[in-house]
């Protein structure tokens, strides 16, 4: 099991409430999601309907000039009165969240791929009792849930919701930074990298993002007057074409998949974690994935 570590109350400020789906207080943008959180644990508060946020995101083993990006954009991004949205992970999240809350009194929110009473990684006990004091730690779990590998792709439809936008600082070829990118042109959002990483450079020369290098960018991108990514109507020929068709047509699980194209289950495994990375299509509850809607 991960490391973990449950802090006493003392430590991280408020006390965690429940707020339901269709209840007041619910985040309206987490009702674009098809398959919306049926109940929300929050220690602090959740983002305000209505203000503009940005989900900032990127690679955990992160170079010291991604995490110094990170942590100016969205310091600067908070000065501007724009909520930072990020998963409290190590690397680039944290620089994120550490950023924003050095703008006076500008709040940050961290989704979590756990319970918010558990603390993960557990270095961070006192980054999170400041964005709860600020802003707000959020998570679909129930309380004491511990953190498991298939929870943090699960949570990151949750931070490409809650943005307006999504920015990728510095990824690697294969990141979860590119599942949040891939979830947020699902939900017709903006998607931003920073060039210089393989993957947020991958993003950019394949047209899944617009390029920016500052706040100021990033702002352009909101108001609709940044550059617009052209996306891609096709994947390229191969396995992962041959999945995408066959999930069109249907098929959904990966045992089906393997029976429809006619390959051994762990070939289609690795395909299907290939496209979810590529941005091609992304899992959902019951072991079952959907194509991601091109075009946005």
């Amino acid at each position: 099991m991960l490391p973990v570590r449950r802090p006493p109350d003392s430590e991280t400020g408020p006390a965690v409430e429940e707020i339901a789906l269709g209840e007041s207080g619910y985040p309206s943008r987490l009702l674009l999601l098809s398959d919306a959180p049926a109940v929300l644990w929050v220690r602090g508060c959740v983002p305000a309907d209505g203000g503009r946020a940005v989900a900032v995101v990127g690679a955990r083993a992160a170079s010291g000039a991604g995490c110094a990006r990170a942590r100016v954009l969205a310091r600067e991004l908070a000065q501007k009165g724009v909520v930072v949205i990020s998963g409290g992970a190590f690397g680039i999240d944290a620089a994120a969240h550490e950023g924003a809350l050095e703008a006076a009194a500008a709040p940050t929110f961290a989704v979590f791929g756990c319970g918010v009473d558990v603390t993960y990684p557990d270095r961070h006990v006192r980054l999170f009792a400041r964005i709860a004091a600020k802003g707000g730690l959020l998570s679909e779990y129930p309380l004491g849930t511990p953190p498991r590998a298939g929870q943090f792709p699960a949570r990151n439809r949750i931070i490409a919701a809650l943005g307006d936008a999504v920015v990728v600082v510095e990824a690697a070829h294969r990141s979860g930074a590119l599942i949040t990118a891939a979830l947020a042109r699902s939900l017709g959002r903006p998607v931003l990298a920073v060039p210089g990483s393989n993957g947020t450079d991958r993003l950019l020369q394949r047209g899944q993002a617009s390029p920016i290098t500052s706040a100021a960018d990033v702002e352009e991108a909101l108001a609709g007057r940044g550059p617009v990514s052209s996306g891609e109507a096709e994947p390229p020929a191969g396995t992962v074409a041959s999945l995408v068709a066959a999930l069109r047509e249907g098929a959904a699980t990966p045992a089906v998949l393997s029976r429809k194209i006619g390959l051994p289950l762990p070939a289609v495994m690795a395909a299907l974690v290939e496209a979810e990375l590529d941005g091609w299509l992304f899992r959902i509850p019951g072991n079952q994935y959907e194509v991601i809607r091109r075009g946005c």
